[in-house]
C-alpha cells in the first residue's frame, strides 16, 4: 500500500538508525558516523558504515534506510518492515482510507502551491518593483549567487497580485488559505495576502521542498519578521531553517551550529559555515533538538553575548538535559557583544566566527555558570541553593551513569570555586595575590638546567594536582626525560579518575603504582632546594604562576599562545573566577621572563 510520505519521514526521524542495525552488527563510533562488517556479504575488515539516515556498505554496495534494513535483514516485506518499526516509535501506520488518500492528495497540491509562490516571488526580486528588496540583500553582503542558491525573493505590495498571477496554473485562493498564502479575515472581508511588501525566505522541509515561507518587511512596520502559519505541511516546532542544506554539510564533516536568524543561516552558509540552522524565531524545541543530535553527536548552540543570548542558553540546557546520553551532548559557544554572526562575518572575516566555535564550551561547563549565575553564591544561602540546584540540574539526566558523572563534574567546579575563594580571603581579600617571582642562581650546564626545571615543574604538581586541567595539554608538549616522563603519564592517568585532584591522594597512589623513589627524588629537586612556589605550603595561584614561569623558560613562543588564548577565555567569561587566576598567573609569569628572571632554576627563595 502506499503510505504517506510525511508519515515514513517521522518514521525514520523516530527510528534510530545505528540501535536498529547494532541489533545484528557490532557497531564501533568512527568520526560522526559508525562503522562494523556488513551482514549481507562475509568481509573481515570493517566497510559497512550507518550514518544518521542511511546505511552504506563500500564493499559489497548495499544501500538504504531503517525500512531498507529490516527489509533486507529479515526478509520481510515493505509493510510488515514498516509495522514493526512504527510499533517500536510508538507511531500508528495510517489506514489506506479514502480519507487518508484525500489528505496526501491535499498535501501534495500543498507543496505543489508554495513552490508555484516561490517562483513568484524570486522573479519580483528582480523586477523593477524588487529593487529595494534587492538592494537590501545586497547591503547585507549577499552575493546573487547566495539570493539565487537560497531562492529568496520579494512578495510584491498585495492587493491580489499573487491570487491573480497564480490563478493562470489554476490554483484557486481556497489552497492560497490552506498553504499560509491568503488570510482569512471573516465573513464579509475579502480574503489578503499574508505577506507584503516583504523579503521572502522559503522555510524547506529536510527533503528541500518548500513548506511555508518567512517575511522581513522593509521600513519601520512591525513585526520585523514574520513567519508562515501553520498548516498541513508546516509546524514551525518542528523545522529548522537551513536543514536541508545542512545535512548535506554535516555528512560532509562540517560542524552544526544553532543561530538564532535566516539571516545569520545565509550569511554563514556564504563563508563557509554550511552546518548552519536556524529556529523560527522561537526558544529552541524537543523536536528541533532531535533534528540537531541527527546531524552531529554535539551540535554547537551559539548565542549573542548579552543578557537575553543569556537567557536563551539557559533555556536550551534546561530543554536537554534529560535527553543526553553518553552518544549525544550539546556544546555552547557566546559571541562579542554586540555582534550576530552575520555582522561578524562580514566585518571581522570567517576566522572570527571559527574562534567563536572553537572556543564552545562543553554542556557541563556552560551548565555550570548559567546556574551560577541565577542562584548566586555570595552568601551561605546562596552557596547552599547554588550546590542543590546543581545536584538537581545532573538529576534531571535520565541516563543514570551520566548523571552521576554530571553530578561529579559539577560539585567539583563549587568546591573548587569555594577553595579558590577561602584561598582570596587568606591572601587579604579581592582578587588572587600572587607574589613576586623570586631570583635564583643559574645552574651552567644547559642539559642540568633543563632537567631542573622539569624536576621543578613535576614537583609542582605533585604538590598542587588541582592545577592538572589547566596546564594537562602544556605538559603533554614537554620532551622529559625517562624518569620523568614515566611519573608524567601516571600523573595524568591518575587525573583522568581522580574524584579530588588532591596532594594527600596523587602521592600514596603513585607510591603504590612502583614511582616511590621517581618522587622522592623530584621533591628533593637535585642539588638545589625546590623554590617557595613549588613547595606544599604555596598558595594555588603562587604555584600557578610559578609553574608557568618554569615552562616558560623551556618553552617561550607556547608561553605567548597560552596567555593569548587565556586572554580570549577571561574576555568572553570577564566573571569567571578560574578565568581570571589563570589569566594572572600566565601574565605574571611573562613579565617575569621579560624581566630577565630565571625563577626557579635551582636554589631558596
Amino acid at each position: 500500500m502506499a503510505l504517506p510520505p510525511e508519515f515514513l519521514d517521522e518514521l525514520r526521524a523516530r527510528t534510530p538508525l545505528p540501535a536498529v542495525i547494532g541489533r545484528r552488527v557490532k557497531l564501533t563510533r568512527s568520526g560522526r558516523q559508525w562503522k562494523g562488517c556488513c551482514p549481507f556479504h562475509g568481509e573481515k575488515t570493517p566497510s559497512f558504515y550507518v550514518y544518521e539516515d542511511h546505511y552504506h556498505c563500500f564493499g559489497g554496495g548495499a544501500h538504504g534506510d531503517a525500512v531498507s534494513f529490516v527489509m533486507q535483514s529479515q526478509g520481510s516485506g515493505f509493510v510488515e518492515a514498516v509495522e514493526q518499526l512504527a510499533s517500536e516509535a510508538g507511531l500508528d501506520v495510517p489506514k489506506p482510507t479514502p480519507q487518508a488518500a484525500e489528505a496526501e492528495r491535499r498535501r501534495h497540491d500543498l507543496h505543489t502551491v508554495l513552490e508555484a509562490a516561490g517562483a513568484v516571488f524570486r522573479r519580483k526580486l528582480f523586477e523593477p518593483e524588487g529593487a529595494r528588496a534587492l538592494a537590501y540583500l545586497r547591503g547585507r553582503g549577499l552575493s546573487d549567487e547566495t539570493i539565487t542558491r537560497f531562492g529568496l525573493g520579494w512578495s510584491g505590495e498585495g492587493r491580489g497580485a499573487l491570487a491573480a498571477i497564480l490563478a493562470q496554473d489554476e490554483i484557486r485562493p481556497d489552497m492560497l488559505l490552506q498553504a499560509g498564502l491568503l488570510t482569512d479575515p471573516g465573513e464579509g472581508r475579502s480574503q489578503r495576502e499574508f505577506f507584503f511588501n516583504r523579503v521572502m525566505f522559503p522555510i524547506r522541509d529536510r527533503r528541500g521542498r518548500i513548506i511555508s515561507f518567512g517575511g522581513r518587511i522593509l521600513g519601520d512596520g512591525q513585526p520585523k519578521y514574520l513567519n508562515g502559519p501553520e498548516t498541513p505541511v508546516f509546524s514551525k516546532r518542528r523545522t529548522l531553517f537551513g536543514l536541508d542544506a545542512a545535512r548535506e554539510a554535516a555528512r560532509g564533516g562540517a560542524a552544526v551550529v544553532a543561530v538564532e536568524g535566516y539571516m545569520d543561516v545565509i550569511a554563514l552558509h556564504q563563508a563557509g559555515f554550511a552546518g548552519a540552522v536556524a529556529p523560527l524565531g522561537t526558544a529552541l524545541t524537543e523536536e528541533q533538538l532531535e533534528e540537531l543530535w541527527r546531524l552531529s553527536p554535539a551540535p554547537v548552540l551559539c548565542f549573542d553575548g548579552d543578557a537575553a543570548g543569556g537567557r536563551a542558553a539557559a533555556r536550551a540546557a534546561e530543554l536537554a538535559l534529560p535527553f543526553l546520553t553518553p552518544e549525544r551532548t550539546l556544546r555552547f559557544a557566546a559571541l562579542p557583544a554586540g555582534e550576530d554572526p552575520d555582522t561578524l562575518v562580514r566585518r571581522s572575516g570567517n576566522a572570527a566566527f571559527q574562534a567563536v566555535l572553537e572556543s564552545a564550551r562543553s554542556l557541563s561547563e556552560a551548565l555550570f555558570d548559567l546556574v551560577r549565575e541565577s542562584a548566586g553564591e555570595a552568601t551561605p544561602e546562596q552557596r547552599a541553593a547554588l550546590r542543590g540546584r546543581l545536584e538537581e540540574a545532573a538529576g534531571r539526566i535520565r541516563d543514570k551513569a551520566l548523571s552521576a558523572e554530571y553530578r561529579r563534574a559539577l560539585l567539583d567546579r563549587y568546591f573548587a570555586r569555594r577553595a579558590a575563594t577561602t584561598a582570596s580571603r587568606r591572601n587579604g581579600g579581592g582578587k588572587a595575590v600572587v607574589r613576586p617571582m623570586a631570583l635564583v642562581r643559574p645552574v651552567p650546564a644547559e642539559s642540568a638546567t633543563a632537567a631542573e626545571r622539569a624536576a621543578i615543574l613535576i614537583a609542582v604538581l605533585l604538590h598542587h594536582p588541582a592545577l592538572l586541567h589547566d596546564v594537562e595539554e602544556a605538559l603533554g608538549a614537554l620532551d622529559l626525560p625517562p624518569p620523568l616522563a614515566g611519573l608524567r603519564g601516571a600523573i595524568l592517568q591518575w587525573s583522568t579518575s581522580a574524584e579530588v585532584l588532591d596532594s594527600t591522594a596523587l602521592i600514596p597512589h603513585l607510591a603504590q603504582a612502583g614511582f616511590a623513589a621517581d618522587v622522592a627524588r623530584v621533591v628533593a629537586a637535585g642539588v638545589y632546594p625546590l623554590p617557595a612556589f613549588a613547595l606544599p605550603g604555596a598558595q594555588p595561584a603562587e604555584a600557578e604562576a610559578g609553574w608557568w614561569h618554569i615552562f616558560g623558560l623551556m618553552h617561550r613562543g607556547r608561553l605567548e599562545e597560552e596567555v593569548v588564548a587565556a586572554s580570549r577565555a577571561f574576555a568572553s567569561r570577564p566573571d569567571d573566577d578560574a578565568a581570571q587566576r589563570r589569566l594572572i598567573a600566565l601574565c605574571t609569569a611573562r613579565e617575569a621572563l621579560r624581566r630577565g628572571e630565571q625563577g626557579g632554576d635551582a636554589g631558596p627563595d
